[in-house]
């Protein structure tokens, strides 16, 4: 068996990659009640504090394991509906009613959380070694995003992604007259992107035309962050259409995503009028390409048995894939498959930290 069809990390459910992960809509978390998350397998407490500030915390309250999520919110902080024990922002247990003061350490796990898109994200680690999913045209702009569709397909978030950069499957599938040829650039350790390369062929009336709108290249950019987050770039050079694909594996090996929409904010009247409009083509533009693929994911057991040529981006995905980092979270079980010399460019947490915080795309 080769290691294309022997994976340890790629479309494997017991293995959860480090990274964010779309979690929630911002606007279905207010700052009165904290709510449920089974996420990716765990259970968590998500709430958001008086400070504005979203939150994830582990469920359950260490002194008698009553769910979190059945307290309310505290400041900035989270107190338990059962004996009134509440928790700072930290984790850290600052109140028992009953007593002037708590008298015991004890404290609940606290996990990074952020909102971008109108989505809470949350980072599967202690310390986030990366930003929040961005779109790399996109990173130094200020953006409007609006939601698509959100769904459920009964495969892994690996085969899901690796639907984008299946170069043949678009004549086979979507009949599209153009033969596409990706470059592949791996921006870092956790996210990698294929670039289209191919140039319109005059070979029908209306590819001259489209032709017309394209200084080069027919624009199409594919960005993935780790393995289950993809970002894709379409459209004339004049207008390019953006989605976020953002998935997160289900305990029983299927998937659960959400579309994100996003394009440059246009200011003033102007803005308020025409970035509907494009959010809602770009809207189209994904359920265009969503519906030709949708029966594949109904019965496909993905394995990469025979490759050819033309499966080369698929390839490099995979081998992208199976280097990155897993964790204990959930029902994913760490491989310890990161490299000992990528780990030690992530000892200063502190360092990692600061730098990702402050992160243009944050």
């Amino acid at each position: 068996m080769s290691s294309l069809e022997e994976t340890k990390v790629f479309n494997q459910n017991d293995a959860v990659i480090e990274g964010w992960y779309w979690a929630l809509k911002s606007s279905k978390l207010n700052s009165k009640k904290p709510v449920h998350l089974n996420f990716l397998g765990r259970e968590l407490a998500l709430y958001r504090g008086e400070d504005g500030i979203a939150r994830a915390v582990d469920a359950y309250c260490p002194h008698m394991g009553a769910h979190l999520a059945e307290g309310n919110v505290d400041g900035k902080g989270v107190r338990c509906f059962f004996h009134g024990w509440k928790f700072d922002e930290k984790g850290d247990l600052v109140d028992i009613p009953c007593r002037k003061s708590p008298g015991v350490e004890s404290k609940i796990k606290t996990w990074p959380c952020q909102e971008k898109y109108g989505m809470i994200w949350i980072y599967t680690g202690e310390v986030p070694r990366q930003p929040v999913p961005f779109i790399y045209e996109l990173k130094n702009s200020e953006v409007d995003a609006s939601f698509g569709n959100e769904f459920v397909k009964e495969c892994h978030p690996n085969v899901v992604m690796i639907n984008a950069i299946d170069a043949h499957h678009f004549t086979s599938v979507h009949n599209l007259p153009v033969e596409v040829k990706f470059e592949t650039i791996v921006h870092n350790d956790y996210c990698i992107a294929f670039e289209n390369r191919t140039t319109i062929p005059h070979t029908r009336w209306y590819l001259k035309l489209f032709d017309k709108f394209y200084e080069k290249y027919l624009t199409y950019k594919m960005c993935y962050w780790n393995g289950s987050t993809g970002s894709v770039t379409v459209g004339p050079d004049f207008l390019h259409c953006h989605i976020i694909f953002a998935l997160r594996p289900l305990a029983n090996g299927h998937t659960e995503g959400q579309t994100i929409l996003v394009t440059p904010k246009r200011k003033g009247v102007f803005g308020a009028i025409v970035n509907p409009i494009i959010l809602w083509a770009t809207k189209q533009v994904g359920n265009y390409f969503a519906k030709g693929d949708t029966e594949v994911f109904k019965t496909i057991n993905f394995k990469l048995k025979t490759p050819i040529k033309e499966d080369d981006s698929i390839i490099k995905f995979l081998k992208h894939t199976e280097k990155q980092k897993t964790c204990d979270w959930g029902f994913g079980k760490s491989k310890n498959n990161i490299p000992e010399s990528q780990e030690k460019d992530f000892q200063n947490e502190k360092k990692i930290q600061a730098r990702f915080t402050n992160h243009p795309s944050l």
